[in-house]
């Protein structure tokens, strides 16, 4: 940095020398020769003065970008220090948390003794810490998950609050669920792949003696997990997963691993099940589904009768979380409602809501009961604030902040709000998306960014956009982001409209938002960048082989470029549920079709610049999708970025990854949008 300032230094300091000789008459002569020397010499320092540039950490492989100036890295950096916060567990007997927030290079557990308490690092690795839960009834210990370098083959350890010892209680090699405690605090049911890498089957541990541990039942298939312990600990609610329409509730034993299917198969409708509680009696269950209905709501189970109370049909809109208290007086929920979360309370006993403190419109997630039956606590984000930790007393109906995250010393209460807009596809079907704008101070059509989000299930709603505020507040680039069909949280019905054959429906999504832009006075039809993550990267490679002529480049982030290959080496726990979505590539006639639509079979279409962005170990959207698409544009002649960490998964993590992709991005966007 410093010889880049020796022209500016030198030419201040010819200025100050002129001002001087002019205060003592010298006069025109000398103010001309001033000038002269500051003409010539300034352009010479110029091209002598070193300018330095970022060097890629040791894990990144990087190719076709340019150096990129550390002067980018000063100016973006206010950008790159958000921090977040996220509730991971109440202590059982004092009002203290455990937290998930970032200090260093990777998110860890944090404890918090009271609301805007100082947040005590407690976990210190190199890889990122997944949630953390306290033993539930003396708050002695936590469990806690990570895996290494985003290969998702997570691993459980409890940690000692006494000693700080962590010990490791999974085989250290397997894909393992964190585990559900039971209500004595005296064991854990999780889910693992040891047996053959790909069915999540159910064992029971004593995190104080790791030796106990034991295979409860064997299941077939990646799609399992725990939801609830009974009031007695004699069973166990658990969830079969079959696809994002398609779920069924079972009971099992916890002696003797025998289960009862809860809910029956082979139905005409197939129906979701989300979460299950059990009441505090344990007659019933608490449950989220969309059986009989468009959107999923809250009902109550009768366990003899499995007959169906439903307790928000007034609500039409999906029911996404839910918590009881530990008396099993309160019910908290979270309504999904045009992409906002809203909070409610529900008194068991008498099934009508109670009135909570309005809340900010953002999202609300993470929902916990402290056991003291008064303080619920939740994680919330806004447009204008990053994810902190609150709660709210239902006695006293008073909201405290837990924690007040960093923003880079930026002001936050500028920073632009989501829009909704909506158009017409190819069929007539209305599709609605988020739409960004940047501030006033930039006139005239702006450039857009197209941001499609994964899943494909997944549903873009309103938050706080973290580093994607730079593209808005300091290069005046809209950001749109589509919730194009097979999107979850408008019906199940708009949730199947991409499946199988349907697949490329959802891209003349996209074509007809590419229509839609032109008609809107703000935005520039000339300017467009499309990209996207995990299915969104597919998206964005999708629109620009089809629709190259309407972009000025793609940005694919994990992205699928060939369906058939995805399928084939996608982890082995996620292949039957990833085939619901896209088709089974085994079949010779869907096979064809996958082919047909991939990406990397059309790329010789793709003529604008593309930027590709991988993980080394992503187990979901295997490297390969990656490097091909890569090699096969490069044919074609078409300038391609390409960024590869050896260290990181299904998406970067680590923050001196993340940083590095991000002023990478920036000089993209400058390079093609600005």
């Amino acid at each position: 940095m410093l010889p880049s300032l020796t022209p500016v230094l030198r030419f201040c300091r010819l200025s100050h020398l002129h001002k001087i000789w002019h205060r003592q008459g010298i006069g025109f002569i000398s103010s001309f020769l001033i000038a002269l020397m500051v003409i010539v010499f300034l352009p010479i320092s110029m091209i002598t003065a070193k300018t330095t540039n970022i060097t890629p950490g040791d894990n990144l492989v990087v190719e076709g970008i340019p150096p990129i100036p550390s002067t980018l890295a000063d100016t973006v950096e206010p950008y790159t220090n958000f921090r977040y916060a996220v509730l991971s567990s109440w202590h059982p007997i004092r009002r203290e948390m455990l937290i998930s927030t970032r200090f260093g290079d990777t998110a860890q557990t944090h404890l918090v003794k009271f609301p805007l308490g100082s947040r005590q690092q407690m976990t210190f690795f190199p890889e990122r810490v997944r949630g953390a839960s306290f033993q539930p009834t003396q708050g002695d210990y936590f469990v806690f998950s990570k895996d290494i370098g985003g290969n998702e083959f997570n691993q459980n350890y409890r940690y000692d609050m006494a000693t700080g010892d962590v010990t490791l209680l999974t085989d250290g090699k397997s894909k393992n669920s964190r585990g559900l405690w039971s209500n004595k605090g005296d064991r854990m049911i999780y889910t693992s792949t040891r047996r053959t890498g790909k069915d999540a089957d159910f064992y029971i541990v004593d995190p104080n003696n790791p030796s106990s541990n034991r295979l409860l039942m064997e299941v077939k298939g990646g799609g399992w997990g725990a939801l609830d312990w009974s009031p007695e600990d004699d069973k166990v609610a658990i969830i079969e997963y079959i696809s994002v329409n398609e779920s069924y509730l079972w009971l099992v034993d916890t002696q003797s691993g025998e289960k009862k299917l809860l809910t029956p198969k082979g139905k005409k409708e197939k129906v979701s099940y989300q979460a299950a509680i059990f009441t505090k009696d344990g007659k019933g269950l608490y449950v989220i589904t969309d059986r009989g209905s468009e959107f999923s709501r809250l009902a109550y189970v009768d366990l003899d009768t499995f007959k169906h109370t439903y307790l928000t049909s007034n609500i039409q809109w999906d029911v996404e979380n839910l918590d009881l208290s530990d008396d099993g007086k309160h019910l908290a929920f979270v309504t999904n409602e045009d992409g906002a979360s809203v909070l409610h309370l529900l008194e068991t006993a008498t099934g009508k809501e109670k009135p909570l403190p309005k809340l900010p419109v953002g999202q609300v997630y993470g929902i916990g009961w402290h056991k003291n039956n008064e303080d619920l606590g939740f994680t919330l984000t806004s447009n204008r604030s990053t994810a902190d930790i609150y709660s709210v007393n239902i006695r006293t109906n008073l909201v405290e902040r837990w924690t007040a995250s960093e923003t880079g010393g930026l002001n936050t209460k500028n920073f632009s709000q989501a829009e909704i807009v909506r158009w017409k596809s190819f069929d007539g079907k209305s599709i609605s998306g988020f739409l960004y704008r940047p501030p006033s101070k930039f006139t005239g059509k702006r450039p857009v960014i197209i941001n499609i989000h994964g899943g494909p299930e997944g549903q873009f709603r309103p938050g706080f956009l973290g580093r994607n505020n730079y593209y808005l507040n300091e290069l005046g680039v809209a950001i749109l982001f589509p919730n194009v069909r097979g999107s979850s949280g408008y019906g199940k019905t708009f949730l199947t409209l991409d499946n199988g054959y349907k697949r490329e429906d959802s891209v003349k999504d996209i074509e007809a938002l590419l229509k839609w832009i032109p008609t809107q006075p703000n935005l520039d039809p000339d300017r467009i960048l499309v990209t996207g993550g995990s299915y969104g990267g597919y998206m964005s490679l999708a629109v620009a082989t089809k629709y190259s002529d309407r972009i000025r480049a793609a940005i694919d982030i994990v992205g699928i470029s060939n369906f058939v290959t995805f399928l084939e080496n996608t982890e082995g726990y996620r292949q039957d549920l990833r085939r619901v979505e896209y088709g089974d590539e085994r079949d010779p006639k869907m096979r064809e079709f996958l082919l047909k639509i991939s990406p990397v079979t059309n790329a010789n279409n793709i003529k604008k610049p593309l930027f590709v962005i991988h993980g080394k170990n992503d187990p979901r959207v295997p490297l390969n999708e990656a490097e091909q698409i890569v090699a096969t544009v490069r044919k074609n002649n078409v300038p391609v970025w390409y960024l590869m960490a050896k260290d990181e998964g299904h998406g970067f993590s680590k923050k001196k990854n993340v940083d590095f992709q991000f002023y990478a991005t920036v000089m993209f966007i400058k390079d093609l949008l600005l």
